[in-house]
């Protein structure tokens, strides 16, 4: 039995506009951010290297989005990433958090100008204050895609992000992806990690600004 309705067409026929009202966990990410104690954990030759790095994220919130009767509110996100006292970007992502309140679903599309996508999903409840998504090369719904040279050298098999709503108001995440790397005969647990400090507040979706 399948768990979609039969009527893939029809629309939601109220849908309440206010994005942030409707975000479930996702509500408390909403703003701009910045963190200054990230670390990432990388391979390289000589074996693994450990890297601190300064990140400012930002999350605005989306109109309302229906796939047919499937109802989703989200968040576009982009998030650039700096070494200490450099200029250069060192990381860049942009993707969007997708809450559907329907399923409890929740879902996180990402990008990276290395030549690669991913879309990881997880459940939780409206009130959570901790929820994770992840996503597995190879899997049709939840799945991960890279350029031919990333498939080649730092082929990605997984990826799972974790994210704690801390009680200060701030928010951390603890990511591991596992890689592949040609020439090591071990995955490597590629990791990163920062706690974000709100420094603005998020602008309404345009439905509520109109």
């Amino acid at each position: 039995m399948s768990e979609f309705p039969d009527d893939i067409y029809t629309e939601p026929a109220e849908v309440d506009p206010d994005t942030l009202s409707n975000l479930g966990p996702l509500r408390p990410l909403a703003g701009i951010w910045e963190g200054i104690k990230g670390l990432d954990v990388n391979p390289k030759p000589e074996g693994p290297e450990r890297q601190a790095f300064i990140e400012r994220m930002e999350l605005q919130p989306i109109d309302p989005q229906a796939n047919g009767p499937q109802l989703l509110y989200g968040l576009h996100y982009v998030t650039r990433i700096v070494k200490p006292g450099e200029v250069e970007t060192y990381h860049h992502q942009t993707g969007y958090w997708l809450w559907e309140p329907a399923t409890g679903v929740i879902m996180q599309t990402l990008a990276i100008p290395r030549a690669q996508v991913a879309l990881a999903g997880g459940r939780a409840a409206a009130d959570a204050t901790q929820f994770e998504v992840s996503a597995r090369r190879g899997d049709t719904a939840f799945g991960i895609c890279s350029g031919p040279f990333l498939e080649h050298a730092f082929r990605t098999d997984s990826y799972r992000i974790v994210v704690t709503v801390n009680p200060d108001g701030s928010w951390s995440y603890d990511e591991v992806t596992v890689l592949v790397v040609r020439g090591q005969s071990e995955p490597f647990m590629h990791t990163d990690r920062n706690t974000l400090r709100r420094i603005g507040d998020p602008t309404p979706n345009p439905l509520m600004r109109g």
